[in-house]
């Protein structure tokens, strides 16, 4: 399993990932302020990410992109009213729209933000699904950037096996095969196999 540098990839500019790796932090300190699950699945989501895009033998400097876009991935639930997070799984028509429209936002307040431009596409459409049925803006197949498709199966994954409500909690075996199910459908059948050979799961 590929384990990231605790020091961040220069890539010739060290000042702008010192400054990035800055941002990161200050937004997940605000997200454990908000929610410490919310925090604690984020940075889980990263692992994962990270250990799927190295199984894919991505670039070193794609898997540092996709594991900043994966801790950020839920930045947009800074904006959800935590009265929401209190219903989950149980929402409203309209406080599912709230829910659902983190996406968005977090790509929104990322906007005017140098550093984390190219996280962007990752953030806004890791909801997306592979059959085009997902959400922000119902991409299809490899329409949707790889980072995200990566992000999804590995925040699906703990939210099978992490969820929200402990009665929908899963067992590894009961959330390995919820991702094959959904394989061509929800996920990217090549990035689900990446994830369960990277985590030797059977």
């Amino acid at each position: 399993m590929y384990m990231p540098s605790l020091m961040p990839a220069t890539n010739g500019c060290p000042e702008q990932n010192e400054s990035l790796e800055t941002i990161i932090a200050s937004l997940l300190r605000l997200l454990q302020m908000k929610n410490q699950k919310l925090f604690l699945h984020s940075k889980q989501v990263a692992n994962y990410a990270v250990s799927i895009a190295a199984k894919m033998r991505l670039p070193r400097e794609e898997i540092e992109r996709i594991r900043h876009a994966a801790l950020l991935h839920d930045i947009g639930h800074l904006t959800v009213p935590n009265a929401v997070f209190a219903k989950l799984p149980y929402l409203s028509t309209r406080e599912n729209s709230a829910y659902r429209n983190h996406c968005n936002a977090g790509s929104w307040m990322l906007e005017n933000i140098g550093p984390c431009q190219d996280l962007i596409p990752y953030i806004r459409y890791h909801h997306e699904r592979f059959d085009g049925k997902g959400y922000p803006n119902r991409l299809k197949g490899v329409n949707i950037p790889l980072g995200a498709r990566i992000i999804a199966v590995a925040n699906g994954y703990d939210r099978y096996i992490n969820p929200c409500t402990q009665h929908w909690a899963k067992t590894n075996g009961d959330a390995t095969r919820e991702l094959l199910d959904m394989s061509g459908t929800a996920y990217d059948t090549e990035v689900v196999k990446a994830f369960i050979e990277a985590m030797g799961l059977k």
